[in-house]
């Protein structure tokens, strides 16, 4: 049988995807093959996936990576969720937080019997049952404990980090694992003549790398599965329209919040990120609305600090390769498919499919239906996390162009279906493989005033449960906990902080 397995995989681009594609690979085929990472530094990464979610805490554990010292090396800074602020409307905000909405006391969900005392006249928010909201808006952090039965334990975490400095961490760490990397430019792709498979990646120096699997980094040109491979993109623009992003990084003159922040403009939305080293920002626009300055003229404008370097414009297609698994080439990152930033999950998807090549991992025969199994895992990830965007560009009231458009148009059946259920009683109806649990909905739906008809019928018939005490102490225990919380500059200066 061994004389099947693959010899000789070939990475074509760097970036986040390639390394850390790479330094999965190498840390799971322990020097059984040959890893070869080919990137050039004239073209550089896209870089905004500076802002991530809870999972990746378990890909750096799985490569053996000190969390403090990854986080040093990063100029990283922790993340309890995310805040909203003018989606719904202008002037309202609310917080995605990671974690649970307290913890559950009764056979019928917490959120149920919060409606009923909303229904009575409580006007406590929802997000103030989030220990991750409650201790994110005091700018304070410390990691969840492990005993399920303390407060403490019903917050998570993920990270914010240089996304470039992220990519030279994993690149020493592969370096030092085996990957060879190969400076040079992909400027030509030869296939074999009697299956079309991928033979070789020719390079501008002339070079001709040849492999057994070729994956795909190479950001948004495909240069393998689209340049070559010919696979096909799935446009979903019509549902999120937004097709170009200014980014620029400014100066800190602010206290560092734990948290991501989303402000919605006329034509899209703002993304903030704090680091330790500076603030990362970036306007993700719809072009058909603004104009490429009025974009960058808006974002200048909301910064809270002064800009470091000139803003850099990016284009893109929402959407996904029709199929990010052909003959012997297996698409990640952006060659793959993209999901603008809203929900922090450019990252997440590398990861996810590094996962996924690492369980469906082929011989050279390369059976077909571990292509297929792929490209399904694949596709159903990519249009649940499209749902979820959708959802925040649906349920609005605002009143210009683009949101007026977004709010009216008709979303997937599947977002559809989820919406009504909690339209009519508060239920949600998130499936398990779903990154997007039902915490995270129900912020979301909440957050963005989607509110239901009635509660569940069992809150009104358990007579003996005393939710509003119940809900009072579980507020007053997590105000306490988050009180006795260092702050996040505390915990980074004495634990992660970066020498730089």
């Amino acid at each position: 049988m061994t004389e099947q397995n693959i010899r000789r995989i070939i990475i074509v681009g760097g970036g986040t995807a390639g390394w850390m594609t790479a330094a999965a690979l190498a840390n799971a085929l322990q020097g059984s093959c040959q890893i070869e990472l080919i990137e050039s530094e004239e073209i550089g990464i896209v870089g905004v996936g500076e802002a991530t979610i809870p999972p990746l805490k378990y890909f750096n554990r799985s490569l053996g990576i000190d969390e403090n010292a990854f986080l040093a090396a990063t100029q990283g800074t922790f993340k309890l969720g995310i805040e909203f602020v003018d989606w719904t409307r202008v002037g309202q905000r609310y917080f995605h937080p990671f974690g649970q909405f307290g913890s559950e006391f009764d056979a019928v969900p917490l959120h149920h019997y919060w409606l009923r005392e909303r229904e009575r006249g409580d006007v406590t928010p929802l997000q103030d049952y989030a220990l991750a909201w409650v201790a994110a808006q005091a700018g304070k952090f410390d990691l969840p404990v492990a005993d399920r039965r303390q407060v403490q334990s019903s917050h998570d975490y993920a990270y914010h980090f240089d996304a470039s400095l992220y990519a030279r961490f994993l690149r020493q760490y592969a370096e030092q694992r085996g990957v060879r990397r190969t400076e040079g430019k992909v400027v030509d792709v030869t296939l074999r003549g009697d299956d079309g498979f991928i033979h070789a990646a020719r390079l501008d120096s002339g070079a001709d790398v040849e492999g057994d699997l070729f994956i795909d980094c190479s950001g948004f040109r495909g240069l393998l599965i689209e340049g070559a491979l010919k696979t096909g993109h799935e446009d979903w623009t019509h549902w999120l329209p937004c097709d170009r992003a200014v980014a620029v990084a400014c100066t800190h003159h602010s206290e560092l919040t734990p948290f991501t922040r989303s402000t919605a403009h006329a034509a899209g939305w703002q993304w903030r990120i704090p680091l330790q080293h500076r603030m990362g920002n970036g306007h993700v626009y719809c072009s058909q609305f603004i104009s490429d300055d009025e974009a960058t003229a808006t974002l200048l404008r909301h910064l809270d600090g002064e800009p470091l370097g000139s803003p850099r414009q990016l284009r893109f297609s929402a959407g996904r390769r029709k199929q990010s698994w052909h003959r012997n080439c297996v698409a990640i990152g952006l060659s793959a498919g993209f999901m603008e930033p809203l929900e922090s999950t450019s990252i997440h998807l590398i990861q996810t499919a590094i996962t996924r090549l690492l369980a469906l991992f082929p011989d050279r025969d390369f059976d077909p239906l571990a292509a297929q199994e792929y490209n399904r895992l694949t596709q159903m990830e990519y249009e649940r996390i499209r749902d979820f965007l959708i959802l925040h560009y649906h349920a609005v009231q605002r009143d210009e162009p683009l949101w007026r458009q977004t709010s009216s148009m008709s979303i997937p059946d599947t977002l559809q279906y989820k919406i009504e259920h909690f339209r009519r009683y508060g239920r949600l109806v998130a499936e398990d493989m779903e990154l997007f649990q039902n915490p995270n909905w129900l912020a979301v739906l909440v957050g963005q005033e989607v509110w239901p008809q009635r509660y569940h019928p069992l809150t009104d018939m358990r007579s003996q449960v005393d939710a509003a005490g119940r809900l009072e102490g579980m507020r007053r225990v997590i105000a306490e906990a988050a009180r006795g919380m260092p702050t996040h500059r505390q915990y980074i200066d004495r634990h992660c902080r970066s020498p730089s």
